[in-house]
């Protein structure tokens, strides 16, 4: 049998302010949401973007660690993967996708067009321009603190509310 591969990497913007919770055995849980831009060709020829919303959710100390940092309007890369809960609500079947975050790497702060202030937190950091060389000026880096995460956390799945 083959390997599955469920894998997922986006860049969009916070579309409010992170949500910091707890689960009864204690693990953190941030949840946010990103708009990501497609552009797409309009009937008469013209080019418009569509936003697409995409629910996150990431766990443990990278969750508690970077939710101060995620403020609405803010660009952000992540990687993570896709999970789907399903459940019954008033008799009716009801479920959701949303993405697992394993890494996520600021881009930018809110309202900035560019991506001076990036920072890392989970599993990889993501490069930006990978395949060419572009230096950029240096920037005075924001206050964000460096975290030594050396691979995912290991966490009991019954923790996770979906």
């Amino acid at each position: 049998m083959a390997n599955d591969l469920n894998v997922v990497a986006l860049v969009g913007r916070l579309t409010r302010e992170s949500e910091l919770r707890y689960s009864n055995g204690g693990m953190a849980i941030c949840r946010f949401s990103i708009a990501v831009n497609r552009r797409k060709r309009t009937a008469d020829n013209r080019w418009e973007d569509e936003a697409n919303f995409f629910d996150c959710t990431m766990f443990g100390k990278s969750a508690e660690s970077i939710n101060q940092y995620l403020e609405k309007g803010r660009q952000v890369s992540i990687i993570g993967e896709l999970r789907q809960s399903r459940w019954e609500q008033d008799g009716q079947s009801r479920s959701r996708v949303e993405i697992a975050v394993n890494s996520l790497q600021l881009l930018s702060s809110p309202g900035s067009a560019d991506g001076r202030n990036e920072r890392s937190y989970g599993e990889q950091p993501v490069a930006r321009n990978q395949g060419s060389y572009s230096p950029r000026p240096s920037a005075k880096p924001e206050s964000v603190p460096m975290m030594d995460i050396s691979g995912p956390e290991q966490f009991d799945d019954d923790q996770i509310p979906f």
